[in-house]
């Protein structure tokens, strides 16, 4: 599916297979330490072979592509901005992903300033000296450059880690 090397990404909603028919038993539900487990051995591994750096840089390009993936096959309601959000909303809180709040959009501008409570990522964490929502930095920017059709820049600029109880995000479209 993913062996040989080559320059772009070759993602395809169908990789992600009939879940019911090869899970009747287990679902489509998992324990959320399974999926840090995937995600926090990965992050550690790209840091030992390379360093933080390129391994966040990493996080945040799948992170995008996902966003992008996810707003193509998942969105429906594309033509207004409010109901774009209010499906989003509804859809990351069914998938178990987070509770979206919006807290600034300037649609003008295309500046955005938004929180995820329960965040999937990091919720519940330790408090650390960083902000450790990377994948969801670049989720954020491929859900809105995809929605848009314009190029996002997301930050986290508050997170659980850091001592907050929601991850804050500015987003803004690059010019």
């Amino acid at each position: 599916m993913f062996k040989e090397e080559r320059e772009d990404l070759q993602f395809d909603w169908n990789m992600i297979g009939n879940i019911g028919e090869g899970r009747p038993n287990l679902g489509n539900t998992m324990d959320v330490s399974v999926y840090r487990l995937m995600q926090f051995t990965l992050r550690d591994v790209l840091i030992k072979n390379y360093d933080a750096e390129t391994a966040d840089r990493i996080f945040y390009e799948a992170g995008r592509h996902a966003g992008k993936e996810f707003c193509k096959e998942l969105i429906t309601r594309q033509d207004n901005f409010n109901e774009f959000v209010v499906e989003l909303q509804e859809l990351l809180k069914t998938l178990k992903i987070g509770i979206l709040r919006i807290e600034e959009a300037d649609l003008d501008k295309m500046i955005f300033t938004l929180t995820v409570a329960e965040d999937l990522d990091c919720s519940g964490l330790p408090a650390s000296d960083e902000t450790i929502c990377t994948y969801d930095e670049g989720f954020i920017s491929g859900l809105l450059g995809q929605y848009t059709g314009k190029d996002f820049t997301a930050k986290e600029i508050d997170c659980w880690c850091s001592g907050d109880r929601v991850c804050r995000f500015k987003a803004e479209a690059v010019a």
